[in-house]
């Protein structure tokens, strides 16, 4: 591998003024988490009990009660406290930081005293643990609750949940590995390898790391280990008689011999992060040039233009390249981030656009449309079109939702996506001592040690909405360091200057490379030009053939019937229309919005069938949204792809 990258910006020491994210963020903090944790507490109205903290309580001894809602239900409080220490760095709160150290010590008092922690078999039979590592998620909880002890660390300073991790990850290698005695088995559900690697580097521990690689090495190799076990333990075995078998769960074979991206799109892209991570621990060549050609299989073949994955409801997984339908699209959002988890890895291995190219649009639009404005409902499944009387009537379309949910049974995407904007900054750069990438553009301050001294960085401006970037540099004293700024993909063409003197720079694997001694007060301007685009699809993309989507930016559009009217398959886009761009602080929490003149078409509406063809004739105006935002108004039809007029 050519270099590896093992720093990041924790919240607080990024402080974000982000005119995007500065709204999600707030959201996030001021409803998301507090929501969140009344639903954890089964006190929301009307919405679906969660049992999370209800089963601690009774693993703990303290109430009499059966255990509540799915096996994995222990992920979903894990995946809060994440999010909530994460707030913790940039928004100090004694009330939270009050909620989230007593729920820390319920999971301690929870805890079994060999380490074991896991409600579902705590609450039922402790015998049968680790007897279905194919489907009870015993260990994908283990990694959520790694990855939430290790921000609870970052944030307070104290060991108290890393204990508790260290505990439970030192109890699974007793259990799990290599050595005769040992189960040879790995999880169903895949999380815990990156949740090992994070947990590796707080502590130190190699074994986490040996661990981890252990689980993604194993994994799919003859015998079977899930097929053993399913005979051994005469356990179900769901997927047998269909297409994906045990490639539901990436494991019909060892991951150096998938060729593609395959199965439940979350699990595929949690084991591709995780093995991200062992391949940049370990030095791992191989492994990474791997998951390179498996990155490659998935966003050139497998994503929607909004950056979701998982395009089936049937195991919401991934079916075969170019199968991208819209009305019945899956793309639940869990699967979105967890690309965005994986892009992060990969660019953390290696400084590259491609990586960062994606999570920006995975960031920017099929993650955050599934929350509201205000953080208190929910998508699960983010279509890329969407008829109301279609989804209920349609059995086919049963798992879209044409308007936001206040909580689900199964609630793994609304904590999933809190974390994610807790962390933002966590994606923002990676950085070794003596140079920095900038992969998001987000508007704030932060400081990190380059050369031996403290530099100082101040981003300014209106990204997305606009594409003019102010940096200042304010190092300690003088000092010599590379900054790489990243051109997205998107971007036609840019202009760079350095205290207002224009740098003629062109991009290495997709990011200028300004390699200089900065000194205080050095100012940098890069101008990236951001222009109405029209993207048209592979050809093989059937569901797309003759069809134009709209983006600006890094933002997909929409049309939505409150600004264009119902009966949206109407509407063509002409290949000549002129595009407005106005800024919209007023509507669906502050938008840039396009508008054009486009085409409505007209027919014979009492017949069924004529022969004569439909007249594309009638000009009408064209209201365009970011796609993030559609279904905040109400019920109505929404389309990202519209027909193409080629006039």
């Amino acid at each position: 591998m050519q270099n590896t990258f093992p720093h990041s910006i924790p919240g607080r020491d990024y402080r974000v003024e982000d005119p995007f994210f500065t709204r999600l963020r707030t959201a996030v903090l001021r409803n998301v988490i507090p929501y969140q944790w009344e639903a954890l507490n089964d006190r929301v109205p009307g919405a679906a009990p969660s049992g999370a903290i209800r089963n601690f309580r009774a693993a703990a001894g303290e109430i009499q009660a059966e255990h509540y809602g799915y096996v994995f239900q222990d992920s979903d409080l894990f995946k809060w406290m994440e999010a909530a220490a994460h707030s913790l760095m940039w928004a100090p709160d004694p009330h939270l930081e009050q909620e989230l150290e007593a729920t820390v010590d319920l999971i301690a008092r929870a805890q079994q005293p060999d380490g074991y922690v896991d409600t579902y078999y705590i609450l039922t039979d402790l015998s049968k643990r680790w007897t279905n590592l194919k489907d009870n998620h015993e260990l994908y909880c283990a990694g959520h609750m790694f990855e939430a002890a290790v921000a609870h660390f970052r944030a307070t300073g104290r060991t108290t949940f890393l204990q508790v991790a260290e505990k439970l990850a030192d109890h699974i290698a007793s259990v799990l590995g290599p050595e005769e005695g040992k189960l040879h088995g790995y999880p169903g559900h895949e999380e815990v390898e990156l949740g090992l690697v994070k947990l590796f580097e707080a502590t130190g521990c190699a074994r986490y790391l040996e661990l981890a690689r252990y689980f993604i090495t194993q994994r799919g190799r003859e015998p079977l280990y899930f097929a053993e076990e399913t005979a051994r333990q005469g356990n179900s075995f769901f997927w047998k008689d269909g297409p994906l078998g045990y490639a539901y769960y990436q494991a019909h074979k060892p991951l150096l011999e998938q060729d593609r991206p395959v199965g439940h799109a979350v699990r595929a892209n949690y084991l591709y992060a995780g093995a991200a991570a062992v391949a940049r621990c370990t030095g791992d060549d191989a492994l990474y040039r791997h998951l390179e050609s498996l990155w490659r299989e998935e966003t050139q073949k497998q994503m929607y233009i909004t950056g979701q994955v998982g395009s089936s409801e049937y195991g919401e997984a991934f079916t075969y390249p170019y199968d991208l339908p819209n009305d019945s699209a899956y793309a639940e959002t869990c699967a979105g981030l967890a690309l965005a988890f994986f892009a992060h890895q990969m660019l953390r291995i290696r400084r590259d656009s491609a990586y960062a190219d994606v999570l920006e649009r995975v960031l920017y639009n099929g993650t955050v449309s599934g929350m509201d404005l205000e953080g208190t409902s929910f998508f699960y499944v983010n279509p890329l079109s969407v008829v109301p009387a279609a989804t209920r009537e349609d059995q086919r379309l049963a798992h879209v939702k044409p308007v936001r949910q206040k909580w689900f049974g199964c609630a793994c995407c609304p904590p999933n996506l809190a974390r994610t904007l807790a962390s933002l900054t966590d994606y923002a750069l990676s950085a070794t001592d003596n140079a920095v990438y900038q992969h998001l553009y987000l508007a704030g301050t932060f400081t990190l040690p380059l050369g031996g001294v403290p530099v100082g960085f101040t981003l300014s401006g209106q990204y997305p909405w606009a594409g003019e970037i102010r940096i200042r540099v304010e190092p300690h004293a003088p000092v010599r360091f590379t900054y790489g700024l990243r051109v997205p993909g998107w971007c036609p063409s840019f202009r760079l200057t350095c205290n207002g003197q224009p740098l003629s720079l062109s991009p290495t694997q997709g990011y200028l490379d300004i390699d200089r001694t900065w000194a205080p007060g050095d100012e940098l301007c890069l101008t990236l030009e951001m222009p109405v685009q029209r993207v048209w699809a592979h050809p093989s993309v059937r569901e797309d053939a003759g069809k134009v989507a709209v983006q600006r930016g890094p933002i997909v559009y929409c049309l939505e019937e409150a600004d264009n009217g119902p009966d949206l398959h109407r509407i063509l886009l002409p290949r000549t229309a002129d595009f407005t761009v106005t800024h919209r602080p007023d509507l669906l929490g502050g938008v840039t919005v396009l508008a054009c003149t486009g085409l409505r078409e007209s027919g014979d509406d009492t017949a069924l069938y004529s022969t004569r063809p439909p007249q594309a004739d009638t000009p009408i105006p064209l209201t365009f949204i970011p796609y993030f935002v559609w279904a905040n108004r109400g019920e109505g039809e929404m389309t990202v792809w519209l027909r193409d007029a080629r006039s």
